[in-house]
């Protein structure tokens, strides 16, 4: 069963030097036409299996950049979301650039039934910013944020990026004050992961691109957990953190290894046990679905094999880990049949530990997240 909605719009203004995501600049685009296709796509889907979608509990507007869309192009997107799918979900979430926020594409938002804000911040540091290729400036953030709050959001997140070309820890330390003086509900952070076909992974290639060692970068990580401790948000996954009530439902169906759709160019989705992918290209995606067929690129029927990995790597992300009980109830056999090997070594080198009938990572495992995450894929 569907538990979430993912919704992609592959328009910016501006291509971040390190994004990899399926993206087109917006000038000279087929946005309004994009826009009617992404209602099409939807409708046929859901019209062949509603039963899959009567008790979605999220929907998520991620890029690209929703908000590169103008406040009418919004209002006509939600209007076929709410068409097609129950848009009185437990979250809503659209994704934002400071930068391109005005209180009449909020209020299109809002009154759309968009629930929960997630603006791309990265920084607070104005130097690493342009490094980054962003185009928004430290007051774009307070601005937006303050606009978002008076049309009525509170659940607002911001994503932060460590590990940054020559960010040194005090750049890092004084983001994470800056950020945490905002008060707000949820928090991610990520460490930069340089990947091909961007601009970073370029001037890597080149020698050009000067980034913290492993262990400054682990020294950033522990200053994050021990800040967001310190001030009562608590951190539910790797790089995710809320004040309690604020954890990102839609989020943790990935890390659930539970079942979601994708539409758009370029979407993934999780259906039926099969993952899919649509075609990227809008030209492509436009084309299959004027031809009244699915834009699908790719499909693959997952096996239990992979299944299981899927629900070690994935689960481990969260605190909570994952249910011993959970395992056995979606694979039919036990997690210690399948790894017991693996997990008897891990937990003696200090890297995972059993805890109310859950697999957890230690903090120390937190820090070593993808060696342990390697540990559980099968060579069946």
């Amino acid at each position: 069963m569907v538990r979430g909605v993912y919704i992609h719009i592959p328009f910016c203004h501006q291509i971040c030097n390190y994004c990899d995501f399926n993206k087109v600049y917006f000038h000279k685009q087929p946005v309004d036409e994009y826009i009617e296709a992404v209602g099409k796509e939807m409708a046929m889907v859901v019209s062949k299996e509603p039963e899959q979608f009567a008790n979605i509990e999220t929907i998520y507007l991620g890029g690209g950049t929703p908000t590169a869309l103008s406040p009418k192009q919004l209002e006509r997107l939600l209007e076929l979301i709410a068409d097609c799918l129950p848009t009185n979900v437990l979250e809503f979430t659209a994704e934002a650039n400071p930068d391109e926020l005005s209180i009449d594409k909020l209020k299109a938002l809002k009154n759309g039934g968009v629930t929960r804000l997630s603006l791309g911040v990265q920084s607070f540091d104005e130097a690493l910013l342009q490094k980054l290729g962003r185009t928004h400036t430290i007051n774009h953030i307070y601005q937006g944020i303050e606009w978002a709050k008076n049309v009525g959001f509170e659940n607002i997140n911001i994503d932060l990026m460590y590990g940054l070309p020559g960010q040194t820890l005090k750049q890092w330390e004084d983001t994470l004050e800056t950020a945490l003086r905002l008060n707000l509900p949820h928090y991610s952070a990520y460490s930069l992961i340089v990947e091909p076909k961007t601009v970073f992974y370029i001037q890597y290639a080149k020698g050009k691109l000067q980034l913290p060692g492993e262990e400054l970068e682990a020294k950033m990580y522990e200053m994050l957990m021990d800040e967001m401790e310190e001030k009562g948000i608590h951190q539910y996954e790797i790089s995710n953190f809320a004040k309690e009530g604020y954890e990102s439902i839609h989020n943790k169906i990935y890390w659930d290894n539970d079942e979601y759709a994708g539409f758009g160019a370029g979407a993934h989705g999780y259906m039926n046990g099969i993952r899919y992918s649509n075609c990227g290209p809008i030209k492509k995606y436009l084309q299959a679905i004027e031809t009244g067929k699915r834009p699908i690129l790719y499909q693959h029927q997952v096996t239990i094999s992979e299944k299981c990995e899927e629900e070690m790597f994935l689960g481990l992300r969260k605190n909570e880990g994952v249910s011993f009980k959970q395992f056995e109830m979606k694979m039919g056999f036990s997690m210690n049949e399948k790894y017991g090997d693996v997990i008897h070594r891990l937990i003696i080198e200090g890297l995972i530990m059993e805890d109310a009938g859950r697999l957890k990572l230690t903090k120390k495992g937190r820090f070593l997240g993808n060696e342990v995450f390697q540990q559980f894929l099968l060579s069946e």
